[in-house]
């Protein structure tokens, strides 16, 4: 039994194996760190070809060129190479009469009691023209001359990496972009109704 006792000797001073074991420590969160790092530049990737492709389309459709399915279409064709790697392209194309308006509630022109609150009494301009109060004011699709349209392109695809699950990530990325244009003035804008309710 005499031998054994140099063996632990040895072991304890023995180097060999240590950057192995080193490597084997750090390579997890790094390859992680990596996938990550691509992951997030997938994503900034695609908001910016996704933010280029509507930046051409609201800006034909405020000139005129092109009309509401078209800019669909023309968005749909051009994220064709996203969209073939099992994405989805949603596009969403609102008017208002002008930009203090946009993503604000229908402009009240008389108020009453209780003020700052649409109530029984108040009169307000029916900017989307259906005759009642909204929230969430604007039309659907391009309006008219003058008028201002906020475009919102999103699109969803799977994740490049499988680590999303493991740092609590969706499976799906996705990239939003936004434009507010006002049309050109190729006619008067159109006044807007006061409804008294």
């Amino acid at each position: 039994m005499r031998w054994l006792s140099p063996l632990p000797r040895r072991l304890a001073h023995d180097q060999r194996g240590a950057t192995l074991m080193e490597f084997g420590l750090i390579v997890t969160p790094l390859c992680l760190f990596i996938m990550g790092v691509g992951d997030l530049g997938y994503q900034s990737y695609l908001r910016s070809v996704t933010q280029g492709v509507l930046d051409r389309a609201s800006r034909a459709a405020s000139v005129g060129t092109l009309s509401s399915t078209q800019i669909d279409a023309y968005i749909d064709s051009q994220m064709q190479a996203i969209n073939s790697k099992n994405g989805s392209t949603s596009v969403t194309k609102k008017s208002y009469y002008n930009f203090s308006r946009v993503g604000k509630p229908e402009k009240i022109t008389t108020d009453t009691a209780p003020l700052g609150s649409f109530n029984t009494g108040d009169c307000f301009e029916d900017s989307n023209g259906n005759g009642s109060y909204d929230s969430s004011a604007g039309s659907t699709g391009l309006g008219g001359a003058d008028d201002i349209v906020f475009y919102q392109v999103t699109v969803s695809m799977p994740r490049l990496f499988p680590m999303a699950k493991l740092l609590g990530w969706s499976a799906t990325q996705t990239a939003t972009a936004n434009a507010t244009i006002r049309n050109q003035p190729w006619s008067n804008q159109a006044t807007l109704p006061i409804i008294c309710t």
